[in-house]
C-alpha cells in the first residue's frame, strides 16, 4: 500500500521495514494469540497430544495470516486537508476538513485515521472509514480551539490499516502539514479623532507632490500635455518661460504602534495576562486605523518591524488593507517577550523623522524608562500611551487598593512630555480606553486653546 497526501506519495511497505514490520504491528489480542498458540503446540508436543498440537497451530497461524494479509494490502490512498479559515483569533474556532481519495483499482479495508494535532488545540480526532470503493472519497472534519496566541502545525495525517478480526494494525503517516496560525484578539474601536492635527493624523491634511490634485504655490515649467488653465502667468514674465502650477495630492495620514514587549515589564502568563492585553490592544489599534485608511506600521521595544513592511508602513486602501493586516496579525501571533531591558532601540528609529499619531502600549517603567519614551513624543503628530498599572494586574482582581506612587510618577513624566497617558488597570477594555483618552486630548485641546486667546 502507498499512501499520498497533498500531492505527495509515502513509500510501499516493502520499502519501510518489510515483513517484520508487519509482525511489529501485531495488536495485543493478536501477540495473545501468538503466544497461546505456540504454548499449545509446545505443551502437544511435550504430552503426545495431536489434537492439542492442531488447535496450538490454528492458534499461532491466525494472526501471522492476518499480518500477512494486511502487508499484502495493494491500494493506494490520497489524502488532503483543508482549514477554515487558517488564521483564526484566539478563542474562535477553526474547522479541519480531511479529505481521502481511493486512487487505486481495488477497494479499501477498514482505515483507521488520526490526525496530529497540539495538545492546546485539544485532543487528537480520530476516525473510522469503512470500506472505500475504487475511485471513492471520502470526507470527515473536525474543529480545534486555542486560547493561546501562536502557529500550531496540523499533521502529519496518521493513517491505521487493520484485519478485520483486530489481529494487526499498521500506521503509514503522511509527510505533509499545514500550519493554523491563532491571531490576537481584535475588539472594534470607536471612529474618534483624538487629536485631529494635521501632523500625519485627523484628516490627513499633509500634501505631497503627485499628478493630480490641488494647486501648489510653486511653479515648474511647462511640459506637454500640460492644462493651459493651469499656466501661472506671473511666475511666466518673471522667468522668460511658460509656467505651469504644480500639482498635489493629500498625503496619507501616519500611525505608528509601538508595542513593548521587555520580559522585565510584565509578570503573569496565559491568556488574561497583561502582556496578552497589550498584544490584543495593540492588534485592534492597527486594524482600526488601517480600516480609516492610515499609513500603519507596528514597532516593538528592540526597534524591529513587521516583514515585508514598507519605510512608511503599510497603506490602508482597498483590496490592500486585508492583506497589511495579514501580516501584522501573523506577526503578533508568536510575539514574545523580548529580552531587552530599555526603549532606546523603539526611539532610535522614531527619532528618525514625523510618525504622524503615536500609539504605546507600555508595561512597567522604571524612571529612565518613563524619561526616555517621554521624548518620542517630540517627532509625532500625536501621542497616546496605554500603560499597564502593575499594581492591579500582579493581584487578584477582587484587591481594591489604590495604584502606587511609582506608576502615577510615570504617567505625571509622560503627560509632561506632550503624552496622552492613561492607566490602563485589570480588566479594562481597550475601546473604552481609546475613547476616554479620545475626551482627554479633546479637553486638552479645548484647554490650549482658551489659553491662547
Amino acid at each position: 500500500m502507498s499512501t499520498g497526501g497533498t500531492g505527495h506519495a509515502e513509500a510501499d511497505p516493502e520499502e519501510t521495514g518489510g515483513f517484520r514490520t508487519a509482525l511489529a504491528g501485531l495488536t495485543t489480542r493478536g501477540r495473545s494469540f501468538l503466544a497461546a498458540g505456540i504454548a499449545a503446540a509446545i505443551c502437544a508436543y511435550v504430552l503426545g497430544q495431536s489434537d492439542l498440537l492442531r488447535v496450538g497451530l490454528l492458534l499461532a497461524a491466525l494472526p501471522l495470516i492476518c499480518a500477512t494479509v494486511v502487508y499484502r494490502t495493494r491500494y493506494r490512498v490520497a489524502a488532503s486537508r483543508r482549514l477554515a479559515p487558517a488564521r483564526v483569533p484566539a478563542g474562535s474556532e477553526a474547522r479541519v476538513h480531511l479529505r481521502m481519495d481511493n486512487v487505486s483499482r481495488l477497494p479499501t479495508g477498514l482505515l483507521m485515521l488520526q490526525d496530529r494535532v497540539p495538545y492546546v488545540l485539544g485532543p487528537r480526532p480520530r476516525f473510522v472509514l469503512d470500506r472505500v470503493e475504487p475511485g471513492g472519497r471520502r470526507e470527515v472534519s473536525y474543529r480545534v480551539r486555542s486560547d493561546l496566541r501562536g502557529r500550531y502545525p496540523l499533521g502529519p495525517l496518521q493513517l491505521r490499516l487493520t484485519d478485520p478480526f483486530g489481529m494487526c494494525e499498521l500506521t503509514r503517516s503522511f509527510s505533509t502539514y499545514d500550519t493554523l496560525t491563532v491571531i490576537p484578539r481584535v475588539e472594534p474601536l470607536s471612529p474618534v479623532r483624538l487629536s485631529g492635527e494635521a501632523k500625519g493624523y485627523g484628516d490627513g491634511r499633509q500634501r505631497s507632490l503627485a499628478l493630480a490634485g490641488e494647486d501648489d504655490v510653486i511653479p515648474r515649467g511647462y511640459r506637454h500635455g500640460d492644462d493651459l488653465r493651469r499656466v501661472h502667468w506671473r511666475s511666466t514674465a518673471r522667468y522668460g518661460e511658460l509656467m505651469v502650477r504644480r500639482e498635489e495630492q493629500p498625503r496619507r495620514a501616519r500611525c505608528t504602534v509601538l508595542l513593548d514587549t521587555r520580559g522585565g515589564a510584565y509578570e503573569g502568563a496565559g491568556p488574561d495576562s497583561a502582556f496578552e492585553w497589550a498584544v490584543s490592544a495593540a492588534a485592534s489599534v492597527l486594524v482600526h486605523m488601517l480600516e480609516r485608511g492610515f499609513s500603519v506600521r507596528l514597532l516593538t521595544d528592540s526597534g524591529s518591524l513587521v516583514p515585508g513592511e514598507g519605510a512608511d508602513g503599510f497603506a490602508g486602501s482597498g483590496h490592500e488593507t486585508a492583506e497589511a493586516a495579514g501580516l501584522m496579525m501573523d506577526t503578533l501571533a508568536v510575539i514574545d517577550h523580548s529580552d531587552g531591558t530599555g526603549l532606546s532601540r523603539a526611539y532610535d528609529v522614531l527619532r528618525g523623522g514625523n510618525e504622524g499619531l503615536l500609539v504605546a502600549f507600555l508595561g512597567d517603567l522604571d524612571e529612565e524608562q518613563a524619561t526616555t519614551v517621554a521624548k518620542m513624543s517630540r517627532r509625532s503628530g500625536g501621542a497616546v500611551a496605554f500603560v499597564l498599572d502593575p499594581d492591579t494586574w500582579v493581584r487578584e482582581a477582587t484587591d481594591v487598593r489604590r495604584p502606587g506612587d511609582r506608576h502615577a510618577e510615570r504617567l505625571r513624566l509622560l503627560r509632561e512630555g506632550g503624552w496622552t497617558a492613561l492607566s490602563v488597570p485589570r480588566g479594562a477594555t481597550p475601546n473604552a480606553l481609546w475613547q476616554q483618552a479620545d475626551r482627554e486630548r479633546s479637553g486638552l485641546a479645548a484647554l490650549g486653546g482658551e489659553a491662547t486667546r
